[in-house]
């Protein structure tokens, strides 16, 4: 089967069985696991599909990927864009993380980190940084999202806004092409929005693939924020609004 082929093929099963699998479209199409891999990293650059661990999904733009399946996707491309970020972070700071797996790659890369004040609304960046004996840990409260770690609602909202953080380091679940910053649980872009007002800097951690999809919450705008740091250059008019509005575009590799 030729590739012009296989894409809608690909494509209908996609839409009929909601995920499809690497070695379940190799036997099906009868081509190479390899071949497969390919065409769903170009169905997935084309924004058609959204890689997951094994295969891929249709893309959604009122729900979010389950937790395991983001952990897993692109993966590399997080690990990369964190050590950038962390690169940056000074040590003697206080610094806000919040919830998602790129912030959660970022806690990871500041384990060698000294006289840090982080204070974070996911538990896994909590437990992730407990590991390094020089971070002081604070925990907002909140009510707990199970499938996440993530921590959210009034209780949240209000420990953040006791505190002035030298720098936030922030993701996100879509950034559209005009520069607004996106996410799909309200209460959660309520958290985000308080983060914001109450960071002196603010860092944006967001692969390439957040530019593919869409959310129906919006956080804000990319001029709100200082530095963004990502995996591939940004769409020629959205990199132009960021040079207008002074944010750093920062191309880990």
């Amino acid at each position: 089967m030729s590739q012009a082929d296989r894409y809608p093929e690909i494509l209908n099963i996609a839409r009929r069985e909601g995920k499809v699998t690497v070695e379940g479209l190799a036997k099906r199409l009868g081509v190479t696991v390899q071949t497969i891999r390919r065409d769903l990293a170009d169905l997935a650059d084309a924004g058609r599909l959204e890689r997951v661990h094994g295969g891929a999904i249709l893309p959604s733009g009122t729900s979010n990927l389950a937790y395991e399946q983001r952990r897993n996707l692109h993966r590399e491309a997080k690990e990369i864009i964190a050590r950038a970020c962390a690169a940056a972070i000074p040590g003697d700071c206080s610094l806000f993380l919040n919830i998602g797996t790129s912030t959660e790659a970022v806690a990871t890369e500041l384990l060698t980190h000294r006289n840090l004040l982080v204070v974070t609304n996911n538990m896994n960046v909590a437990n992730i940084l407990t590991a390094n004996p020089d971070c002081q840990i604070v925990v907002t409260g909140g009510q707990l999202r199970r499938s996440d770690g993530g921590l959210v609602g009034k209780i949240t909202g209000e420990a953040i806004a006791q505190f002035k953080f030298d720098l936030a380091v922030i993701g996100c679940s879509a950034l559209d092409k005009d520069g607004d910053i996106l996410d799909f649980d309200i209460q959660e872009v309520a958290a985000s929005q308080t983060i914001l007002a109450q960071a002196r800097r603010v860092f944006l951690v967001a692969d390439h693939s957040k530019l593919k999809r869409t959310a129906p919450a919006r956080i804000g705008s990319l001029q709100s924020v200082d530095t963004i740091y990502t995996d591939q250059p940004l769409p020629g008019a959205l990199a132009s609004r960021c040079r207008d509005w002074g944010v750093r575009v920062v191309v880990a590799m």
